[in-house]
């Protein structure tokens, strides 16, 4: 049977003004989809890398005072590398850049926390077993799953100045300042044709850590849900050539923030987001484009919660990929 030809790392980042996450998977010419912000199940081939970048650009709405410092927009990069250390286990290293303007247009940016998140993929057909290191197109057809764990590293700045030297709020310095974790499980089945089914969740939570200016912040753990179905548009095997169209619903539930031992207000709350995009792959390079939108929201305090998740006009994503 015919071997599925791999194209590219899928990766995705949700952000709540200072965190932030990211996820993998991987697609190809024939064979299942992959999504936009959404955790596929496959893993990379083994010995193989996988260079990417991705870009968020989020526009907030905007209805207090500018003399007030909240945040109005936030320009989002990732880079990463992943390798395939066996046919079942890889591994990445992510890079995340930020730039984010506030209503007054001052800025801060520079690179964020380095992450690092291994994936273990699992396949089911009469039993769960690892991923073999070949795959038929039949094969492809058995439900997939994977498990994963993310940690970041404080290598961050956590001591970002405005113009008049004092320290700007923690929730927009460039680190957590301690190591934070990520625990998640992803499921997806492609049903042998156009169409894919993906879902994923994961539970993200931090250290307290205080910052320069003597603030204590433990930020709020976070629970997400996600699931999406990828459906083929096009694809042209002698040009190596495939086009697939990505509806996805993305929930993401927030706790309070603490800060000095307190639960914060106008912090938490829950979100439901639509995301709708289109993924091109050429060989072995894949560039998606998407919209994402807040379409429901139940947030405390949400009139005060300017610069936060929820309170998006929208996010434009944009990823890149080579597999090698």
């Amino acid at each position: 049977m015919k071997r599925i030809l791999f194209g590219s790392l899928l990766l995705s980042s949700a952000l709540y003004a200072h965190h932030g996450v990211a996820s993998v998977g991987v697609g190809g010419l024939e064979g299942p989809g992959a999504p936009i912000e959404t955790t596929a199940s496959t893993p990379l081939p083994e010995g193989k890398y996988l260079w990417y970048m991705k870009v968020d650009y989020v526009n907030f709405e905007t209805y207090t005072p500018a003399s007030d410092d909240e945040m109005k927009r936030h320009n989002y990069w990732m880079y990463g590398l992943g390798y395939g250390f066996t046919s079942y286990f890889s591994g990445y290293i992510f890079a995340p850049y930020y730039v984010k303007t506030f209503d007054n247009g001052e800025e801060t940016s520079g690179f964020h926390d380095i992450n690092l998140m291994g994936v273990l993929g699992f396949a089911y057909d009469d039993g769960f077993k690892l991923v073999p290191k070949k795959e038929s197109l039949d094969d492809m057809e058995d439900w997939h799953f994977s498990t994963f764990f993310n940690v970041s590293l404080p290598t961050g700045s956590p001591s970002q100045k405005r113009s008049d030297g004092t320290y700007y709020d923690p929730s927009v310095q460039l680190s957590f300042g301690k190591p934070s974790f990520m625990l998640g499980m992803s499921a997806t089945k492609w049903f042998g044709n156009r169409w894919t089914f993906i879902a994923d969740t994961s539970y993200n939570t931090f250290l307290e850590y205080t910052y320069p200016d003597g603030t204590s912040v433990k930020y709020a753990d976070e629970i997400r849900l996600n699931t999406a179905l990828t459906y083929r548009l096009y694809t042209n095997a002698e040009s190596k050539f495939r086009v697939d169209l990505n509806l996805e619903a993305n929930y993401l539930n927030l706790g309070r923030d603490k800060v000095d031992g307190v639960y914060e207000s106008a912090t938490g709350g829950h979100i439901l987001y639509d995301t709708i995009g289109f993924r091109i792959y050429k060989g072995s390079i894949s560039a998606g484009f998407g919209i994402k939108t807040p379409m429901w929201t139940d947030l405390n305090e949400e009139s005060e919660q300017q610069g936060a998740e929820g309170k998006e006009d929208y996010r434009a994503l944009f990823t890149f990929s080579t597999l090698f």
